[in-house]
């Protein structure tokens, strides 16, 4: 990595918070895996970024076909940056754990992203509360809000509370309740500041604009795969 930034171990940040998460809500098995094996190695937003650019390498070499398994690895990982981020994400860590942890566990019946689309599609069940189809769909959402919540932080000097209120009503309020998004409006004023965020990142004002950028890169070929699965088979996605 960089050569001026520390490289502190987890322990001090994201394995701190993670151990705070578990109390409240258990990370994704896979997540907290990861975590431990990776204390002192790496920043907890250079392993996701890392692991995205191999699931998308593995996609390539896989004909374009994304298999289920190391999709739901890797996005176990994003729950450490939702952690990141306090009380304010806690609504969407909570889904996003949950849906993320259906399908590592649907990995064990179905090889491929397809697979599960093919499955619900024939059982006219892809919208139905709980099915594997609507849960991928949730994950979706999950990836695009810290993508979004990324690419507002480093377009501009504002503060996070604008940038991650900004992602929310692009990627997730058109499809909350009313209720929902007065909820998580008035939750955006616990958010950190932009120096905490960073801080609790273990990276440096350089480095984790670095890092933010190969995470919306390698996310952005994954996102606009899961939502052509839906729209190659007249699945509107507005829901």
């Amino acid at each position: 990595m960089m050569g001026f930034r520390k490289q502190m171990s987890w322990s001090s940040s994201t394995a701190g918070a993670a151990a705070g998460a578990q109390a409240d809500q258990p990370m994704c098995d896979a997540a907290a895996a990861v975590v431990a094996a990776r204390q002192g190695m790496e920043t907890p937003l250079t392993a996701v970024a890392e692991a995205f650019e191999e699931l998308a390498r593995g996609m390539e070499a896989d004909g374009g076909e994304l298999r289920l398994a190391p999709f739901g690895d890797t996005c176990a990982l994003v729950s450490v940056l939702f952690n990141s981020l306090g009380i304010a994400f806690k609504f969407a860590e909570s889904e996003y754990v949950t849906k993320v942890n259906d399908l590592i566990g649907a990995s064990k019946e179905y090889a491929t992203l397809n697979d599960i689309l093919d499955k619900d599609v024939e059982h006219d069940c892809v919208k139905k509360q709980g099915s594997h189809s609507r849960n991928l769909r949730r994950v979706r959402l999950g990836l695009g809000l810290i993508k979004a919540l990324f690419e507002q932080f480093l377009a501009t000097e504002g503060s996070l509370y604008e940038a991650a209120t900004t992602a929310y009503g692009q990627v997730c309020a058109p499809f909350h309740s009313w209720a929902i998004r007065k909820a998580v409006g008035a939750g955006m004023y616990t958010l950190p500041s932009r120096e905490q965020l960073i801080l609790r990142l273990n990276e440096t004002d350089c480095s984790v604009q670095k890092e933010m950028r190969r995470y919306i890169d390698a996310s952005s070929p994954i996102i606009e795969y899961i939502d052509t699965l839906f729209l190659s088979r007249n699945i509107v996605l507005d829901w």
